[in-house]
C-alpha cells in the first residue's frame, strides 16, 4: 500500500508595503514614510500642531506607521503646508499599495465623539473623487483654520487615486467634528488597504486592474 502523504500549505511570503516619498517645492520640502503593515507608530514634524494631533488618528486608528517631516512656508499661513503634506501622503500610499492585488479596496467607519459623528467611505478605485460634508460649527479651532481640512483631503484623493466621501452626521463641537473625521479615516484605510486572504492575490475589480 502507497503511503500516505499529504501536500504541506505553501506559505507565501508578503512583500512589504511600503513607501517613502520627497516632495520639494518653493512653498514647501516634505518627506513622508509609510508602513501599511505597522502598528500605528507616529512621528511628525511639521509645524501644525492641529494637523499633526489629527495626523495620529490616521496612524493610530488606521494601524499605519507614518513618519512626516515638512518645512513649509508658515509664516505666511498653513495653507501650502497642509495641502501639500496631503498631496504627499497620497503619493505615499499610492506606491505603498502596489498593483493592488488581493486587498480588501473598499473600507468604511462610522466614529463618535460625545456628541459628534462621522462617517468616512473610501475606495481604492484609481479615480480620484471628493464628497466632503462637514458642517464646522466654527471656522477656527485654536487658530487653525478648519476649511484646510477640504484641501488636505483633496490633495489626498487626487495623488492616492481614491474615491472618498466623508460626511459629519452630527456635532456642535468643531474639534470632535474634526476628530470624528480624522478617526473614521484612518479606520477606512485600515479596512481597504487589509489583505484579503481569500482574494489570493487577485484583482479586486472586474476589469482585471485599477
Amino acid at each position: 500500500m502507497a503511503a500516505f502523504s499529504r501536500e504541506q500549505p505553501v506559505e507565501l511570503e508578503m512583500a512589504e508595503r511600503t513607501a517613502s516619498v520627497e516632495r520639494n517645492t518653493l512653498e514647501t520640502q516634505i518627506k513622508v514614510s509609510i508602513n501599511l503593515d505597522g502598528t500605528g507608530k507616529a512621528k511628525f514634524d511639521i509645524g501644525v500642531p492641529f494637523l499633526e494631533h489629527m495626523l495620529d488618528q490616521i496612524a493610530r486608528h488606521g494601524l499605519i506607521d507614518l513618519d512626516i517631516h515638512c518645512k513649509g512656508d508658515l509664516h505666511i499661513d498653513d495653507h501650502h503646508t497642509v495641502e501639500d503634506v496631503g498631496i504627499t501622503l497620497g503619493q505615499a500610499f499610492a506606491k505603498a499599495v502596489g498593483d493592488k492585488k488581493g486587498m480588501t479596496r473598499y473600507g468604511h467607519s462610522y466614529v463618535p465623539l460625545d456628541e459628534a459623528l462621522s462617517r468616512v467611505v473610501i475606495d481604492f478605485s484609481g479615480r480620484p473623487g471628493l464628497q466632503m460634508h462637514v458642517p464646522f460649527t466654527r471656522a477656527v479651532v485654536g487658530g487653525f483654520d478648519v476649511d484646510l481640512f477640504q484641501e488636505f483631503f483633496q490633495g489626498f484623493v487626487n495623488h492616492a487615486q481614491v474615491s472618498l466621501h466623508i460626511d459629519n452626521l452630527r456635532g456642535t463641537n468643531t474639534h470632535h467634528q474634526i476628530e470624528t473625521v480624522f478617526k473614521a479615516f484612518g479606520r477606512a484605510l485600515r479596512m481597504a488597504v487589509e489583505l484579503d486572504p481569500r482574494m489570493a492575490g487577485q484583482m479586486p475589480s472586474t476589469k482585471g486592474c485599477l
